[in-house]
């Protein structure tokens, strides 16, 4: 007599606690977790490792399991900082110190982030900036010129722009508008 798992609900299915089952075999568990995870999006080489670590595989296993993947290109941390940096700059508007952050939390060498954030130059970080600013700039208009300059420049700070940059995008963007900014209290060359 076959055996049968009774799930919530109360309804009955065999075959489904046969799927959940996860294979004896620890390299064939982690190339199993691997492809899992790596269906759904692009993984860092750190992000598996810890996965699998977290599933009890143990390192030797997990180590060779991320080594052939990376042979065969299922894992490219170079490939996925690349993407992160243009899909994150271009979605969110997030300044190199944010993507290099961020980066860094996901497991990619610092050789890597240096590469993939480098790929983005000064010209393109500060027109993002001001594109950002121009958005955001008619929510501020009803507000003191102080109030507005501190938002505007906290929004891009918060995106990892520099305190230089942010205040000479705002001051601009509140110049065009009509703003007095001569006694501002910052360097705009900064």
């Amino acid at each position: 007599m076959a055996r049968r798992t009774e799930w919530p609900g109360g309804s009955p299915d065999s075959s489904r606690a046969e799927k959940e089952l996860p294979p004896q075999d620890p390299a064939e568990q982690a190339r199993a977790i691997c492809l899992r995870l790596l269906t759904g999006m692009p993984r860092t080489r750190r992000q598996l490792a810890d996965a699998l670590h977290k599933r009890g595989i143990p390192e030797e296993v997990a180590e060779d399991v991320l080594s052939r993947f990376e042979d065969v290109g299922l894992i490219d941390d170079a490939a996925f900082a690349g993407a992160w940096v243009e899909s994150r700059h271009h979605g969110r508007g997030l300044a190199r110190r944010a993507l290099a952050r961020e980066l860094r939390t996901k497991g990619v060498d610092s050789a890597v982030i240096d590469e993939a954030v480098g790929r983005l130059d000064a010209d393109q970080e500060e027109a993002t900036a001001r594109e950002l600013v121009q958005r955001k700039l008619r929510s501020t208009r009803g507000l003191d010129r102080d109030r507005r300059l501190r938002r505007l420049a906290g929004m891009l700070a918060r995106k990892g722009y520099p305190e230089g940059l942010a205040l000479r995008v705002v001051r601009r963007a509140l110049e065009e508008e009509g703003e007095d900014t001569e006694d501002l209290d910052f360097d705009p060359t900064a």
